[in-house]
Formats: structure tokens, sequence, C-alpha cells
């Protein structure tokens, strides 16, 4: 192997396996050597040598059509998810919130100053719109991230803006974030249409244990579907008050 196929560094040789892993993650379909090379910007042998060793630990898999995500990793995150109250708590509320409106429902918890997905039931409809589980969710295009701003702003870092435009409907400014994060908190629900993704709308109402913000439910669907607002925003709320009370006992 050429030395310079080799990382400089423990640091550069851990990130450019984590960017394979992540790539992976964000391909909708199983990607070959060449693929997975020509997207990270390396050498041909590094790709093939870093997917060898995830293929060998069970981390990828690899079938006759390329690459793909390994069972190792989705154990690893059902460990996490074991960890995490709310995502057991939550599930028969996501269960029968998914059922009685059809569309998809999900919890965003705050990990490291960001916001994640951490469990999602999809809803019955045939079109669906929602994160997949462990995406990342921005704090400021989302209703998720302007409730943890109202609620528990001190779990989640974002900088004073300008913030970054996704569609023409995006909050980018500190003045037009502060002015959705009052109306969440005296609401206490949110919604994002057409902010973070073209197309998508989400209502999220936050669930609360003893007081203390423990997460988001949020429910996700075409905007095109978004018409009952009012009734949507109740079930929501309504769905987080009741996983609150299964974290406390009181269900």
């Amino acid at each position: 192997m050429n030395e310079n196929t080799v990382p400089r560094s423990g640091t550069e040789a851990l990130d450019k396996a984590l960017d394979v892993l992540e790539l992976l993650a964000d391909a909708s379909s199983p990607l070959g050597v060449t693929a997975v090379a020509r997207a990270l910007d390396m050498p041909k042998s590094t790709a093939h040598r870093l997917l060898t060793a995830f293929t060998r630990r069970g981390y990828v898999e690899q079938t006759e059509a390329g690459y793909g995500l390994g069972m190792k990793l989705v154990s690893l995150g059902l460990g996490v998810l074991a960890e995490e109250p709310i995502a057991f708590a939550a599930r028969p509320v996501l269960d029968a919130l998914a059922e009685s409106i059809h569309e998809t429902s999900f919890i965003v918890r705050a990990r490291a100053g960001k916001l994640f997905v951490l469990a999602k039931v999809e809803g019955t409809s045939m079109l669906r719109a929602s994160p997949r589980v462990g995406a990342e969710v921005p704090v400021h295009a989302t209703a998720a991230g302007r409730l943890y701003l109202a609620f528990s702003p001190g779990e989640v870092r974002i900088g004073e803006g300008p913030y970054e435009r996704f569609t023409a409907c995006t909050p980018t400014s500190a003045s037009a974030l502060a002015a959705k994060v009052a109306a969440a908190k005296e609401a206490g629900v949110d919604e994002n249409v057409d902010e973070w993704l073209d197309g998508l709308a989400v209502v999220s109402a936050p669930v609360f244990r003893g007081g203390a913000l423990e997460g988001v439910l949020a429910c996700a669907m075409p905007s095109s579907r978004y018409v009952d607002r009012a009734q949507v925003r109740a079930s929501v709320k309504a769905a987080a008050d009741e996983i609150g009370r299964r974290m406390e006992g009181r269900a």
C-alpha cells in the first residue's frame, strides 16, 4: 500500500472510518468500493480496507449490490434506545397517534447539544414524510428545536445567526427565531411547515417529567395533508402529555 493512502494519525483514520459509515447511512441503496472512494475523495484502496474491516466486524454487510450498514449497528442503536426511558414510555403512544391520524410520529431528544430522532412509528398513509431514526434535526428550522429553546435552551447549541437557510420559509435571523420561540412557549405546541424541507409539515409538543423537558413528540406529514391544523395540534399535544404521565407512572 502506498504510504499516501495511510492516514497520518489515529484521529484522521477514525474520521475516515466514520465518514464511510455516515455515507452508507445516508445512501438510498448499497454502494460499491469505487462509489465510496469517489464520494469521500479517498483512494480506492483505503475505501476497500475500511469496508473490509467493517464487514469483518459486522458493522457493514456486503451484497451483490454493494455495501450497506450491518446488523451490528442496529444492535448498538437498540442498546442506546434501551437506555432512554422516553423511548420506552412513548412507544404505545406513538402507535396510537400514528393510527389515529394516519401520519408518522417520532420522538426528538437532545444529545451533546444537538437534536436527534430517537424513535419513530410510521403512519398508515401511502405517502409518508419524516426523518429517519438517528437523523439530526436542525434547531432553528424545526418546531422541536424551538420547543427546546423555549423550555430547555441549555440542552441545545445554537449561535446568534444568521442561520442556515434550507428553504424560502426558514427563519434565518435571530429576531425571527426569537419570535417563533416565544410563540411556541406561549402555545405549548409548535409547527414547522416547509421550513426545513419543502413539502414537509411537522407538529411538535414538549414531553415533561416532573416539570423538566424530557424530549419532544413530533408528527410529520406532507404539507398538502396538513389541513385540519387545530385538530392535529391538539392530538399531538394530548399525546405528548400522555407520554409525560407514563414516564411519571401516572398513565
